[in-house]
């Protein structure tokens, strides 16, 4: 019998907590990481495979002997120089590990998704997760890659086999080695590298109650159910003033206006591309998903799975703390 639990990026950051979580309860786990990835913070106990989604050969490979499996490795930026990449990770790698870990008999398979595929132009009522979406409201190659992975999933789930789907909102909290859009946004505000700032809505839930929501999908999902694990909805101006609170700097005062924002997020692009092959400071993807609505109702998936995440304040203060510890920050609280 199968024995073994499979997490794919399971060195990121809800990975390594989603991992940390699933040894302290005894089970053994394997991560299978893009070759390259520093997976040194973690513990000792867990087997790594390091393998490329995109190869399905290698990806068989390290999938057998699994006895349930969670998909979570994709690229999570909304830029790079290839887009193609997008698809060819995101989409393809997970047809790849949803088919290879149904082949290996899998017992239970979990494919991560993400709430940025749940949004629709004009949208002024709050999302859960009965909404249908189609490709053409996809914004940009990302979330287009992550719908057409979750539309496999659940194409999966309705022909029978043992695969459920979450949609994690925007994860906030310690351990954040790579620096994902929330946790940078909390770095540049508090260096004061945030001089201005547009109006958005955001829903954010702490990383560790994301991995306990991971493992309760996995365990009690039902397959071809879509659930939503959310936090609190906010407003961008509600999320720096708690951070403002927390560590005594100030709110920007500047409001940038959504046409400019969008003009500077395509010359930031254009640079980007053509010049530096660096991310930008501002993606175009980013600013288009700014304009829509981003506050979510997950009450009937958090209810289901007996999940009560803690307040985000909380989540934004260990953020905060942990990249103190690190070094990354260098700030005297008040």
């Amino acid at each position: 019998m199968n024995q073994v639990t499979i997490v794919t990026g399971g060195a990121g950051f809800i990975g390594s907590h989603l991992v940390g979580q699933l040894i302290e309860s005894g089970q053994s786990v394997r991560v299978i990481e893009l070759p390259g990835v520093n997976v040194e913070h973690l513990p000792a106990e867990v087997e790594v495979i390091f393998a490329d989604i995109r190869d399905r050969d290698t990806v068989a490979q390290a999938l057998r002997g699994g006895r349930w499996v969670y998909h979570l490795a994709a690229n999570p930026n909304l830029w790079v120089r290839d887009r193609g990449e997008f698809d060819a990770v995101n989409h393809i790698g997970t047809v790849n590990v949803l088919e290879a870990a149904i082949e290996a008999g899998a017992e239970r398979i979990l494919h991560t998704s993400t709430e940025s595929i749940l949004t629709r132009a004009g949208a002024t009522e709050l999302i859960n997760e009965y909404i249908e979406i189609s490709e053409s409201d996809a914004v940009g190659p990302y979330c287009l890659s992550k719908l057409r992975a979750e539309n496999v999933a659940m194409e999966k789930a309705r022909a029978g086999y043992p695969v459920v789907v979450a949609n994690p909102t925007m994860p906030v909290g310690p351990g954040d080695r790579r620096l994902s859009p929330p946790t940078r946004l909390i770095l540049d505000f508090c260096q004061g590298r945030l001089p201005a700032m547009m109006e958005c809505t955001l829903n954010m839930i702490d990383v560790r109650d994301v991995a306990t929501g991971l493992i309760r999908v996995l365990e009690r999902g039902r397959p071809g159910r879509r659930y939503l694990l959310g936090g609190e909805n906010l407003t961008l101006e509600g999320l720096l003033r708690i951070l403002s609170e927390l560590t005594g700097v100030p709110i920007p005062r500047w409001r940038v206006p959504y046409p400019v924002g969008l003009a500077a997020a395509y010359l930031n692009e254009f640079w980007a591309d053509h010049v530096s092959g660096q991310p930008p400071e501002a993606t175009v993807t980013g600013v288009r998903l700014a304009r829509r609505l981003m506050h979510f109702d997950h009450s009937d998936s958090l209810a289901e799975l007996g999940l009560t995440p803690r307040p985000i304040r909380e989540s934004a203060a260990d953020a905060v703390e942990w990249l103190r510890q690190t070094g990354q920050l260098r700030l005297d609280l008040p």
